[in-house]
């Protein structure tokens, strides 16, 4: 994946001229919404300043923009810490990274180094964007709050692009191409990113998230499961983190412990998998369980543990990133949701997966349909305290029989598509 940085003089003459050309039949007013057929741009940036299992759920709307303009050169602006996500993604030539928690916090910003600092990251992303001279810049957020908005605003007008398009719930007025934004959850994210990249005549005709590793990698990961001893296909990873941004998704260690010595009695071996700083956390799990089990912890990147967790036969956990980066390897999922909006930030595809929550009134008080909620919930947290583990054993043991019945045909239809032969 190559950074965009064109040195050639007679390519960057070429491509003013193209971008001159589009703009012009923009205003001419050639390119509208009702008229997609003739829209052929050249460049295109694609915006996603967010989390790990945010950025997954905007590659089935990379992979829609790729098929729908296989010549166009594709540039995702994402946060350093996600960008690894994109590597060996063919939906994309670029990445560019921005350090957006920068700008999360004004009290921040108001201390002199840090506003001096984040004043020229701000210049130096925009001038990068004007010179690029991208044709359509595709916004993959929500604008719910006045300071996001204004953030957003500002940056698709320092890319130039004539054509914008995002998600509009009344504020996106700077935007040219609009999808409806409903609320929280009343699409999932990645059906969003969907409907925003479809203004555009881009489809998906299977979507789901990708994350493409390498051969290296998946052997790697294989010799991590060797030296544990462990066949990942009988494993069952327990994640019972969330991450630092809201602790409060946790489900209580007690119970994810019950649910690991209920699968173990079923002849699996649970594998507890700990992010970081969640090493004390798993090793509460491992000193409630009564059926022996492994520790999986200083895995390294996002990428790593994505290669240890895509040959699991099951992977159990909170609303993370760390589930969908199991989600996005086709690992198997049961994701345990309390306060935050499974409808949303549930494992993608839906049908491919297990949610278990409580149908509480009150829930989810985070990212609920309309506005950011608070990411802490509240003080009993219900939603959570009273989730039984048998719930969680019962989706658990029904995601497998499941996927042990498809096994089952892919088997039987392999052996009779050999006989035929």
């Amino acid at each position: 994946m190559r950074t965009p940085n064109p040195k050639d003089l007679r390519s960057n003459i070429m491509r003013v001229s193209h971008c001159i050309q589009f703009r012009a039949r923009v205003r001419s007013g050639i390119l509208v919404r009702e008229d997609l057929s003739m829209l052929d741009p050249r460049r295109i940036l694609v915006v996603k300043l967010a989390d790990l299992g945010d950025l997954l759920t905007a590659t089935p709307a990379l992979r829609a923009l790729r098929l729908r303009f296989p010549r166009a050169e594709i540039t995702a602006l994402v946060t350093p810490h996600t960008a690894c996500l994109l590597d060996r993604n063919d939906a994309m030539d670029g990445v560019i990274t921005f350090p957006k928690a920068m700008f999360d916090s004004v009290g921040d910003l108001l201390r002199p180094f840090a506003a001096l600092r984040a004043t020229g990251l701000a210049a130096r992303l925009a001038w990068q964007l004007a010179w690029s001279r991208y044709d359509v810049v595709v916004l993959l957020h929500h604008l719910t709050t006045r300071s996001g908005t204004a953030k957003y605003r500002a940056l698709v007008a320092a890319s130039r692009a004539p054509v914008r398009v995002g998600l509009d719930n009344g504020t996106g007025t700077f935007l040219t191409h609009r999808a409806a934004d409903a609320g929280f959850g009343a699409r999932h994210e990645a059906d969003y990113w969907l409907d925003v990249v479809g203004t555009l005549g881009a489809a998906h005709p299977a979507p789901r998230m990708e994350l493409h590793l390498s051969t290296s990698e998946r052997e790697h990961a294989d010799a991590r499961w060797y030296e544990l001893g462990l066949e990942s296909s009988n494993v069952v990873a327990i994640h019972p983190g969330s991450g630092t941004f809201s602790v409060a998704r946790r489900w209580a260690p007690e119970r994810f412990a019950a649910v690991g010595d209920a699968l173990a009695a079923d002849g699996l071996h649970v594998v507890l998998v700990a992010g970081p700083g969640e090493e004390q956390l798993v090793q509460r799990v491992r000193r409630e369980m009564r059926a022996p089990c492994s520790v999986l912890e200083q895995i390294g990147t996002a990428r790593e543990l994505a290669a240890m967790l895509r040959g699991c036969r099951l992977f159990i956990g909170n609303d993370s990133g760390v589930m969908h980066c199991a989600a996005a390897v086709d690992a198997p999922v049961v994701a345990v949701f309390g306060l935050s909006n499974h409808r949303a930030w549930g494992p993608y595809p839906p049908d491919r997966h297990e949610v278990v929550r409580l149908d509480l009134p009150c829930s989810p008080c985070f990212y609920p349909p309309t506005g950011l909620g608070t990411p802490q919930g509240c003080g009993p947290r219900a939603c959570l305290s009273e989730l039984p583990p048998h719930s969680v054993i019962a989706a658990a043991r029904r995601l497998l029989a499941r996927n042990a019945e498809l096994d089952e045909a892919h088997s039987v239809g392999h052996r009779g598509a050999v006989c035929g032969a």
